[in-house]
C-alpha cells in the first residue's frame, strides 16, 4: 500500500487558535510526543514571525530525530533565510514557503498580477533550493483559485525545486467532491506532478476539513496536513486523530496507510488539551469521553455479544487501557511502575520516586485509585530539574455564606517563607488575592478559571485550570488535588511560575 504522510502543524497553525499559545518547554514536550506518535513531518513554527518562534523552531529541530521538522516562510528571502537557520540542525529539515494564488488574494492582499505571482514562485523556490532540497510550496487559497492558473503555479514550483506541493483550503470553502476534482485535475494536467508529493491542508469553517482531506487522499494525495484535536485558526484544521483512524479503519478504500503509532493518539491528544487548559468535548470523535460509550440497551447487548456490532475500532487501538486496574495505599512501587508502562508512559527512577510519594499522599485521601487518577498525577508531575519561583507551603481558608471569605497563604521562594492574608468574594478569590499580595510584579490578570473532576465519586481528584494574561501573552496553569481550593491555588501558582 502507498504511504500517506502525516504533516502535523499543531505547533504552528494549531497555536494560532485564540488563547492557545505555548511556550518553549511546552512546545518541546508536544514535539517529543509527536515524534513518538511517528508523524512524518512536524511544522514547528514560523521562524521569521518572532525571535521566540525562531528559537523554538531551532530547539525542536535539534531535538527531534525521527521526524522531519519544518518552518513556514513567506515567499521572501529574509523569511527563507531565517527558516533555514532555524531548521538546519534537524535530521531532515524542510522549508515550507507559500504564496496566494486566488484572484481575491492576489488583487487585495498581494497586489500582484498573475505573472508576478508566477515569477515570485519561480524565484523564491529556486532561492530556497540553494539551502536544501526538502522544499514544500503551498498555493494559499488554492481552492478558490482558477484551476488552469493553479496548474501553471504548481508546474513552476516543481520545475524550480519544490518536492511537495500543498493545496490548502485556506478558508474552509470547498466540499469533498470539489476537493476530489481539484486533486484529480492537477494529477492529470501538471506535466511534472510525478516529481512531487501532492498534499492538502484543510480548514474546518464548514465542518468539512476531515472529509475534504480524505477526499483528496482518495483522489491520490499522499500527504495530509492536520493538527492534534483539530486545533487552528477560526474553526480549526483537519483533526489528525480523525484522519489517521479513518485511513486505518478503511485502508482498502483509501489504498494506503500512515506510519502513525495509533496507540499514542489518546495520550498525545490529552497532552495537547492539558497544555492549553482545554478538554475534549464529550462527543469528540476518537478521543471524546463518549467515543466508546454505549448507553442504549440494544447497543449494549450487541457489544457484549461482539464488540464489532457497534465499534468499528477498539479503544485499545488509540491507547485507551483495555482494563482499568484499581490501586490503593498498599500497592507497591513496582506494580504502579509496570502499570504506567502498560499505559504507554516510561519514566525514570528519579521521576518514579517523586511520583510514588504523590501516589501515597493521594492514597491516604482516596481509597481506590484508578488509571485515570494515575494518568492525572503523571500529567501534573513536576520537572525535578526545574527550580520553582514560588511554591505553596500552606494555606488556611475561612469562608461561609454569612461571612467575608479570608485566606492566609504562605509561599516558599528559594527557602524564604512569605505569608499574606487577604479577603475576597469567595475562598478562591481570597486565595488568589493573597497570592497577588506576595507576587506583585509583573502586572498580570486572571483571564479564565475552571475546575473539573478527573474521575467519578465524591473523593475524585479535582483539576483546576487558570489562564493568566500578561500583556499580549497568556499562560496556562493547572493544579490537581482532592481539595479543589488547593488545586486552584496550585494552578494559579503554576501559571505565575510559567510567566516568571
Amino acid at each position: 500500500m502507498r504511504h500517506i504522510k502525516i504533516f502535523d502543524t499543531t505547533l504552528r497553525d494549531g497555536e494560532q487558535a485564540p488563547s492557545c499559545s505555548m511556550h518553549l518547554k511546552e512546545k518541546i514536550e508536544i514535539a517529543l510526543a509527536l515524534e513518538k506518535l511517528k508523524v512524518d513531518v512536524m511544522e514547528a513554527g514560523f521562524a521569521a514571525s518572532s525571535q521566540g518562534d525562531f528559537e523554538s523552531v531551532k530547539a525542536i529541530a535539534e531535538k527531534i530525530k525521527d521526524s522531519s521538522v519544518a518552518s513556514l516562510a513567506r515567499s521572501v528571502k529574509n523569511d527563507i533565510d531565517l527558516a533555514y537557520q532555524a531548521v538546519k540542525g534537524g535530521v531532515d529539515p524542510r522549508i515550507h514557503i507559500f504564496l496566494a494564488t486566488s484572484p481575491i488574494h492576489m488583487q487585495y492582499k498581494l497586489k500582484m498580477t498573475p505573472d508576478q505571482v508566477l515569477d515570485t514562485v519561480a524565484n523564491m523556490t529556486r532561492y530556497t533550493k540553494k539551502y536544501l532540497s526538502n522544499i514544500e510550496f503551498s498555493a494559499e487559497d488554492a481552492t478558490r483559485s482558477d484551476w488552469d492558473f493553479l496548474v501553471k503555479v504548481v508546474t513552476t514550483a516543481i520545475e524550480n525545486g519544490a518536492t511537495t506541493i500543498n493545496i490548502p483550503d485556506t478558508v474552509g470553502y470547498t466540499t469533498p467532491r470539489e476537493m476530489y476534482d481539484i486533486i484529480t485535475y492537477l494529477k492529470n494536467n501538471v506535466k511534472n506532478i510525478d516529481k512531487a508529493t501532492l498534499s492538502v491542508h484543510c480548514h474546518n469553517d464548514l465542518g468539512l476539513a476531515v472529509a475534504n482531506s480524505l477526499a483528496a487522499v482518495e483522489a491520490g494525495a499522499n500527504q495530509v496536513e492536520c493538527t492534534v484535536n483539530g486545533l487552528g485558526e477560526r474553526a480549526g484544521n483537519a483533526a489528525l486523530e480523525e484522519v489517521v483512524m479513518a485511513i486505518a479503519t478503511r485502508k482498502k478504500l483509501y489504498g494506503g496507510q500512515t506510519r502513525i503509532e495509533t496507540k499514542e493518539i489518546y495520550r498525545t491528544s490529552n497532552l495537547v488539551y492539558k497544555t492549553l487548559g482545554l478538554r475534549a468535548p464529550i462527543n469528540k470523535a476518537i478521543v471524546g469521553e463518549n467515543a466508546f460509550a454505549h448507553e442504549a440497551g440494544i447497543h449494549q447487548h450487541g457489544v457484549l455479544q461482539n464488540r464489532e456490532t457497534y465499534e468499528i475500532m477498539s479503544p485499545e487501538s488509540i491507547g485507551l487501557p483495555s482494563n482499568n486496574m484499581v490501586f490503593g495505599k498498599h500497592s507497591g512501587k513496582h506494580a504502579i511502575h509496570a502499570r504506567l508502562k502498560e499505559l504507554g508512559h516510561e519514566i525514570t527512577k528519579e521521576e518514579m520516586t517523586e511520583f510514588f510519594v504523590k501516589f501515597k499522599n493521594l492514597a491516604d485521601k482516596k481509597r481506590r485509585i484508578s488509571d485515570a487518577d494515575l494518568l492525572a498525577l503523571l500529567d501534573h508531575q513536576e520537572d525535578i530539574s526545574a527550580e520553582k519561583e514560588y511554591k505553596l507551603d500552606r494555606f488556611t481558608i475561612n469562608s461561609g455564606n454569612n461571612i467575608t471569605s479570608t485566606a492566609v497563604i504562605r509561599l516558599n521562594r528559594d527557602g524564604q517563607l512569605i505569608e499574606k492574608v487577604a479577603m475576597g468574594f469567595g475562598p478562591v478569590n481570597a486565595a488568589f488575592n493573597a497570592i497577588n499580595k506576595i507576587i506583585k510584579k509583573p502586572e498580570y490578570t486572571l483571564e479564565d478559571y475552571s475546575v473539573q473532576s478527573v474521575t467519578d465519586g465524591n473523593d475524585s481528584l479535582g483539576e483546576a485550570t487558570v489562564k493568566i494574561r500578561c500583556g499580549d501573552d497568556i499562560y496556562t496553569g493547572t493544579g490537581l488535588s482532592t481539595d479543589i481550593i488547593e488545586a486552584s491555588i496550585k494552578a494559579y501558582l503554576n501559571g505565575i511560575n510559567k510567566l516568571l
